[in-house]
């Protein structure tokens, strides 16, 4: 009953706030996130990495159509429900020095959308998945569209058409996927990868799933949406997008892309790949020329997303054309990039909550994210600017931080598939550092602007949320042991299991 806890607490909670008020929403909603932590850590403490899939529920829905009131978690479910729990509560957190009219709608939205990225992370029926899936989407909508900036009815209409457009292909898939199903049908994760598709099934699955997958994540070119919408959006917002939503198009690609369509991953593996490191690539160079901030950081996100995708189709393509079986010790080689690809996200989740609630912080002092308007912050806001440092350090994954645990992972996989595509693909480290270093040398140091008036450092919650992420980046990059621990196992397993798929179908 702990996975429905984790999918019913906020959704609850959600409609509690509603019915608070505006004057106690918040409190509703901090009190609501900081329990639905607690209960996360209890479900990591009794977890057992080695023994697969655990806090298993599965009990009949809609028993017409065979769909499952499926769920539960392994290693990698697990740690994306730790990230979303994790970075909630840091979100609400950081909201204390905002006020937001309709305040209770707000928060309302916000433990819904928590709800609905829980039920994603632990579905294990295809059905039920894409109801989540699509239940995420309406909260951010209509966050965006309420309490977005300029031009946020255009930007918000571009955002829905996309994303919705995808989840259309990815219905269809699951259908056709629902009628091969042997005997009665069923939407089961299980029965789904059981089914025996031929290579021309498989490349055309691939994509009905993967460009919605793609859209979510984003990468290049199915990104167009996101830095308007990351900018738009209100504080709060974007870091419900960049910090957990994004996870869940990369999670979908490892949890059910894989599995699925081996074959139809192996045969588009090296476009994916083009395509990521292009994405890696053009949006550096995007970012090294902003000049807004935010923008910059939403550009970032791309970038890093673009190696993180790149790490996981080369981990997937050597699963599929190695010979395990013979080889049985090049399995810990293989998972690395997909390792990678796990710790990563928990990073990246981690260091892009703190990077916008900075830009958020830089704005609500200065009224302006602009940075040739921005300098010599270091001197009034101390403790403000040696956090932001830290973040940045794991931005641009140097040594004893987190970034640089997941990208040395992600580095060495794709490395393994092709040694140019590594080359490329480690242009992002470097970029990173010239786009992020830039940024903060043009805000934090030179002579401090008279015209923006006294910059006053940190609060307690500001402090709180920054203390506690820059933590977290020194934390994973100096002991990443127990996350890559947590999620072995589980990558492990996807790995065997598609590549002795493709050994059957051939």
């Amino acid at each position: 009953m702990l996975t429905a806890f984790l999918i019913a607490w906020p959704l609850l909670t959600g409609l509690l706030a509603l019915l608070a008020g505006n004057r106690h929403a918040r409190t509703v909603a901090m009190a609501s996130t900081l329990v639905q932590f607690g209960a996360t850590l209890y479900a990591l403490m009794g977890f057992n990495p080695e023994a697969g899939t655990q806090y298993v529920i599965n009990q009949p829905w809609i028993t017409d159509f065979g769909i499952r009131f499926h769920v539960g978690m392994d290693g990698i479910s697990m740690l994306m429900v730790l990230l979303a729990n994790l970075i909630m509560p840091l979100i609400i957190l950081t909201s204390y020095t905002n006020t937001y009219s309709r305040a209770a709608v707000f928060y309302s939205l916000a433990l819904i959308m928590q709800s609905a990225m829980v039920g994603v992370f632990v579905s294990l029926d295809a059905f039920l998945y894409y109801i989540f899936w699509e239940l995420a989407l309406i909260p951010i909508y209509f966050i965006v569209l309420i309490w977005g900036g300029k031009d946020r009815i255009r930007i918000t209409f571009k955002f829905f058409i996309y994303t919705l457009l995808g989840s259309l292909l990815m219905l269809i898939g699951f259908i056709y996927l629902y009628f091969l199903t042997p005997g009665e049908h069923s939407f089961g994760f299980d029965a789904f990868s059981s089914i025996a598709l031929s290579l021309t099934e498989q490349k055309w699955l691939f994509w009905a799933l993967f460009i919605a997958f793609a859209i979510k994540m984003p990468i290049f070119p199915f990104h167009t949406w996101q830095p308007d919408t990351y900018t738009t959006a209100p504080p709060q917002g974007t870091m419900l997008l960049s910090g957990i939503m994004l996870k869940m198009g990369i999670y979908s690609v490892v949890r059910w892309l894989l599995p699925i369509v081996p074959e139809g991953v192996a045969y588009w593996s090296q476009l994916v790949m083009i395509l990521s490191i292009t994405g890696i690539v053009y949006a550096s160079w995007i970012a090294i020329t902003q000049k807004d901030m935010k923008r910059l950081f939403a550009y970032s996100s791309i970038a890093h997303v673009g190696l993180i995708a790149a790490g996981i189709f080369a981990s997937a393509a050597f699963a599929v054309s190695a010979d395990v079986t013979n080889n049985p010790d090049l399995l810990p080689n293989i998972s690395l990039g997909m390792q990678g690809a796990m710790i990563q996200m928990l990073s990246h989740g981690i260091n892009v909550t703190g990077l916008f609630f900075i830009a958020q912080i830089i704005y609500n002092r200065t009224r302006t994210n602009y940075l040739p308007d921005l300098g010599g912050i270091v001197h009034q806001a101390p403790r403000f600017a040696t956090l932001f440092l830290i973040i940045v350090f794991g931005t641009v994954a140097l040594p004893l931080t987190n970034g640089f645990v997941g990208e040395f992972l992600l580095l060495f996989g794709v490395y393994q598939y092709s040694s140019w595509m590594a080359f490329f693909s480690g242009l992002t480290i470097i970029f990173g550092a010239i786009y992020m270093l830039r940024t903060y040398q043009l805000s934090m140091l030179g002579e401090v602007k008279p015209e923006l008036g006294k910059f006053e450092d940190l609060n307690a919650s500001e402090g709180i949320v920054l203390a506690t992420i820059a933590g977290l980046v020194l934390f994973i990059g100096i002991y990443p042991k127990p996350f890559l621990d947590l999620t072995e196992p589980a990558v492990k397993n996807i790995l065997e299991t598609i590549y002795h798929q493709n050994i059957t179908l051939r």
